[in-house]
């Protein structure tokens, strides 16, 4: 079966995460099929995009999302667009709403807004008092 899963990326501590294709037999990381998105929860507020169109396509023969990006997928409104996909519109319609409501977004600075964890301040304090 194939799923919509996340892969995690990022350094030790400092997760972000990129939405993939895969087999669901293939492990967190390993191998995928494609990549149509990336999560970014570090961020205030979180960053989240994604490739419509391919997303559409891939939950239209069939991948199932995880529940984490079924959640993500509902903020982003994918899965309301899928539905009305399936009830008959067409799919240029809907994946210009959504570039629509992208631009009509705020942009979110990609650097991190949350503190860093408590090891790395402190090391961080110690080499500036040096």
């Amino acid at each position: 079966m194939v799923r919509i899963r996340l892969r995690r990326v990022g350094r030790k501590k400092q997760p972000s995460y990129r939405v993939v294709v895969t087999d669901s037999r293939s492990p967190r990381d390993g191998r995928y099929i494609e990549i149509i998105g990336f999560y970014n929860p570090r961020t205030e507020p979180t960053t989240m995009t994604l490739k419509e169109e391919r997303a559409l396509y891939w939950l239209s023969v069939g991948a199932q999302p995880s529940d984490a990006v079924r959640r993500i997928l509902d903020r982003l409104g994918t899965l309301a667009r899928f539905e009305r996909l399936t009830k008959g519109e067409a799919l240029a319609a809907l994946v210009a709403e959504a570039e629509a409501a992208v631009a009509a977004s705020v942009p979110v600075s990609p650097k991190t807004r949350r503190p860093a964890p408590l090891k790395a301040q402190k090391a961080a304090e110690e080499a500036s008092a040096d």
